[in-house]
């Protein structure tokens, strides 16, 4: 199975920017599945965030980041990315990559997750 890996989360104040990465351990690649990002505030149940499809071609979001986040992929690199622009404290949450992604649901494969702190 394949195991995802995240990175590049951390303490940013709020109107800062932030860069997920995740990608796949033991050389299994990604460039067949469609991949999202969820996240889980304290208290609060896990939440879709941002997904694309397999070949980039299509991208969706969350109401709460659309025009702030932003989901690529770069096949060569084997990487999903989440950039992160114009945060709010109510971003504050652990940011998880999954897959593979159908209409908002996440799958079975999931990172371990990696913490964004937004400060006012």
């Amino acid at each position: 199975q394949v195991q995802l890996v995240e990175s590049g989360g951390g303490l940013v104040q709020a109107g800062g920017s932030l860069r997920l990465s995740c990608t796949a351990a033991a050389g299994r690649t990604l460039s067949y599945y469609n991949m999202g990002w969820f996240r889980q505030a304290p208290g609060k149940e896990r939440e879709f965030v941002a997904a694309i499809t397999w070949n980039g071609g299509s991208t969706d979001y969350a109401g709460s980041v659309k025009g702030r986040f932003t989901i690529s992929k770069d096949d060569a690199r084997n990487t999903i990315y989440l950039q992160m622009n114009s945060l709010k404290p109510k971003d504050t949450a652990v940011y998880y990559c999954n897959g593979p992604v159908r209409s908002g649901r996440p799958g079975p494969i999931w990172g371990q997750g990696t913490q964004d702190t937004v400060s006012s």
